[in-house]
């Protein structure tokens, strides 16, 4: 599993550097990729796919956490948890242009012959399945819902 080999390195680089915020975020990523493997099937390697969708998880948890806390004026809450979003989300594939998106949904709705929000969850299906990892899937389905919409 390359994520845990490359997460070992940067964990001891981390540990070097005394940097706390990135080791904390990296000893989560750790965590929950060893609490994913042990509920799958003990040793079992994870696939890709679930790598990324744990990944994309850990980040949305940081995001998520930061914007509660910058809405009740803690900042000194928020800032660590963004900057462990950032740390973490550099463990994933390189994200789609919000222009890159429009463009493979645009073909989506073509090829599917969707004509409207009746056809969102054929069309959210085949984007998401296409931009895994590459692409949020709040950012997936904002731009759907407004080419289906017009």
């Amino acid at each position: 599993m390359a994520l845990l080999n490359n997460l070992t390195d940067e964990l001891k680089a981390a540990m070097r550097a005394k940097d706390t915020l990135k080791l904390e975020a990296l000893r989560a990523i750790k965590s929950a990729v060893l609490l994913a493997k042990t509920a799958s099937a003990g040793d079992a390697e994870l696939p890709e796919e679930e790598e990324i969708k744990l990944l994309q998880k850990l980040v949305k948890q940081r995001k998520d956490s930061a914007l509660i806390f910058r809405e009740q004026n803690r900042d000194d809450l928020a800032t660590p948890e963004e900057a462990q979003a950032e740390v973490i989300a550099k463990f994933l594939p390189e994200q789609l242009t919000t222009e890159a998106i429009e463009k493979i949904i645009d073909e989506i709705i073509v090829k599917t012959g969707a004509e409207g929000m009746k056809d969102m969850g054929k069309v959210m299906g085949m984007a998401s399945k296409e931009m895994a990892g590459k692409a949020d899937g709040k950012t997936i389905s904002t731009i759907v819902k407004q080419r289906l919409d017009t």
